[in-house]
Formats: structure tokens, C-alpha cells, sequence
């Protein structure tokens, strides 16, 4: 008998048009920590590292929802390797504010200096981190669409472009987040995902592959997006989600200002339900419901 078809989730979301808007996980700190190594398929967690710092970076982590992704460099071999692995952590404050505090770790313990950071101000500015998931032990999908994005992305910003482990959603590889910023992509190739991360830099986002920003929760971020789509791309920071409302169990109604007067005071109405049952990534035998955003309408008030 044949072997059975293998299943790839991204694919079967792209048969199904499974939609993008509002599957941005919330959160505005990330922590990274630069490991060369083969990966676990529960990142950080599966680390054989000394029990005592893992559960201290662990327990700072969560005190403030902050996501710990481990990364690498695309390729992993290069001038990095005879440097020290970094880590890092990120925060953003939502209205347009971030901070970045980096370190070096050579021993277990060094990485106990991440507790320390995400207790500290940090230095305010310096460039994005553009991460793009990669996480193939975690997802076959991640590493199948991830790995040519990385390879795109690397070689136009070496400097800025890291891969890293799971970041979510893996039905809409490749995905690629903006840190500390908490811009999240998906459903990328390399050309798209240049194009993306281009225009990002350039001040600009546009509707068509964003997941949504992750200082907004989901029926907010699926509104934003609305109106980039209606209205065109724009800055990160040229709209803000001034008031939000659940007029029923299914339906939102969220105030969107945006910077041009013309473009303040949007009422845009989002409603949402749940899929039937699918299997929603490639190595998840079971099926599971998601949570869909529609947008009703997009009006002035």
C-alpha cells in the first residue's frame, strides 16, 4: 500500500484560508538567549542547563508575561562563533517606547543576569530584532517555510535577523516578529517576507500579512488591521485603539484614532467564532477549534 500523504499545516491552513487577523500572541517583553545547539522541541524548557538558574530566569519571565525564545544566527557557523553566545531582553511599553538590555553568558549561571534585566530600565532605542521561527522540532512547517525566509531576511539585515523557537501559530509559516516593537507576519515567503520587513524599517505596515501587533488583544488587533487594509500601509504608531467594547458574547465594537484627522474616531466592528475541529499543526494529532475575527464594518462615528 502507499504511504499516507504527510500533513504540513501551513498548507492545509492556505487550502483553507484560514485567516491571519488577531493571532498575534499578547505580551510587549521577550527575553533571548543565543543557543548554537540543536534546539528541544520545547525550547528553553528542554535545556540541560543548571536546574536552579533556568527556574530563576523562568520565574522572572513569567512575574512580567515575557516570552523566552531561544535563537541563533542563520547558517550557525561564521565570525559569531568565536564570540560568546548573548542573551537578551526586550521591552516595550505599548505607546512607542522600547528598551534593550543585552548580555553574554559562557556558564549556566551567567544567564541568571536575565532575572536582573527584567527588573532593570534598560537602554532606550537601538534597532529591531527581526525574528523569524525556525523551530523545526517544534513544527515541521517552521523549519520547511522558516529556513528560506531566515536565509532571505539574513542576507539582507545580517545584523538585525535572528532565528529563534516557537513564536506561535504555526499553520501560518513563516512567521516573523519585530521585537520589541511586537509586530508579528505570517504566511511569509522570502520575497513577501523582504518586502515586510523593508517597509517595516521604512515606517510602514501593511495589512496584508500581519497577524497583529502584540500589545493589543485579538479582537483589537484584527480591527487595526481592517484598517490598514482599508486605508493602506502605515506606521506601527499611526493608529491606537482608543476604547473597546464587547457588545455580545460574539461582537466587539473598537474605537480606532488614528494621526490624520480624517482617519480618527473609526468605529470598526469585529465578531468572532470558532472553526470546526482541524488539525492545526503538522505534529498535533488531535483537532482543535480556533478562534476566528471578522470584521463587519469599518466607520466613521
Amino acid at each position: 500500500m502507499p504511504a499516507p500523504e504527510r500533513f504540513f499545516c501551513s498548507d492545509a491552513a492556505r487550502v483553507r484560508g484560514d485567516s491571519i487577523m488577531g493571532t498575534a500572541p499578547h505580551g510587549t517583553v521577550w527575553v533571548l538567549v543565543e543557543y548554537r545547539g540543536g534546539w528541544p522541541a520545547n525550547g528553553f524548557d528542554g535545556l540541560d542547563i543548571e536546574p536552579a538558574t533556568k527556574a530563576l530566569v523562568f520565574s522572572a519571565a513569567q512575574a512580567v508575561r515575557a516570552r523566552v525564545l531561544l535563537v541563533r544566527r542563520h547558517g550557525r557557523l561564521g565570525r559569531e562563533q568565536e564570540q560568546p553566545p548573548r542573551w537578551a531582553v526586550l521591552h516595550f511599553d505599548g505607546l512607542g517606547a522600547y528598551r534593550q538590555r543585552w548580555g553574554t553568558w559562557r556558564r549556566d549561571e551567567d544567564l541568571a543576569g536575565i532575572a536582573t534585566a527584567l527588573g532593570g530600565p534598560g537602554v532606550l532605542g537601538r534597532p529591531p530584532v527581526v525574528l523569524v521561527c525556525t523551530h523545526g522540532r517544534h513544527d515541521t512547517c517552521c523549519a520547511v517555510r522558516g529556513r528560506p525566509v531566515s536565509r532571505a531576511l539574513s542576507e539582507r539585515w545580517p545584523d538585525l535577523v535572528w532565528e529563534c523557537t516557537h513564536v506561535g501559530g504555526d499553520r501560518f509559516a513563516a512567521n516573523v516578529v519585530i521585537a520589541p516593537d511586537g509586530v508579528y507576519f505570517g504566511d511569509l515567503d522570502a520575497h513577501s517576507a523582504v518586502t515586510a520587513v523593508r517597509e517595516y524599517l521604512a515606517g510602514l505596515v501593511r495589512a496584508e500579512h500581519l497577524r497583529g501587533y502584540t500589545n493589543l488583544f485579538p479582537p483589537q488587533q484584527a480591527a487595526v488591521a481592517a484598517v490598514l487594509r482599508r486605508f493602506g500601509p502605515a506606521g506601527r504608531h499611526d493608529y491606537t485603539v482608543a476604547a473597546t467594547s464587547r457588545v455580545a458574547d460574539d461582537h466587539w465594537r473598537i474605537r480606532v484614532d488614528g494621526r490624520l484627522p480624517h482617519l480618527s474616531g473609526l468605529c470598526v466592528d469585529v465578531r468572532t467564532f470558532r472553526t470546526p475541529p482541524r488539525q492545526l499543526t503538522c505534529n498535533g494529532p488531535s483537532m482543535s477549534r480556533a478562534v476566528t475575527y471578522e470584521v463587519t464594518s469599518v466607520r466613521a462615528r
